[in-house]
């Protein structure tokens, strides 16, 4: 490796020496939050299209939580920051394009 790399491995390496067992926990903590008030959305009778927006915009969250925290992604150098949220913005264009017009097709057949 070279000097810049070998530098920036340091620098991460260093980072994360200083974090602390509370901060994952009230991560966890949070996660825990988010579930619960998901299983108690799932009991209620709400328009499905509004109980799945609330649904998916809680497990952005929660995916944002457990990729920035717990996979140490907020603690990367922005080069690996940029690659993963641009495979993540290929990854939804594609579901969007392949995915879900396929998914869709189940409110033209009627069934409920």
């Amino acid at each position: 490796m070279d000097a810049t790399q070998l530098a920036i491995e340091g620098r991460v390496a260093e980072q994360h020496r200083h974090h602390k067992k509370a901060q994952f926990f009230w991560v966890w903590g949070a996660l825990l939050v988010i579930t619960a008030i998901e299983v108690y959305l799932t009991y209620q009778n709400m328009e499905p299209k509004r109980m799945l927006t609330i649904l998916m915009a809680l497990s952005l969250v929660k995916a944002a939580l457990i990729i920035g925290f717990f996979m140490h992604l907020k603690f990367e150098v922005s080069m690996m920051k940029w690659l993963t949220m641009c495979s993540v913005i290929g990854c939804l264009l594609l579901m969007t394009y392949f995915f879900f017009p396929d998914a869709f097709r189940i409110l033209s057949l009627g069934v409920r």
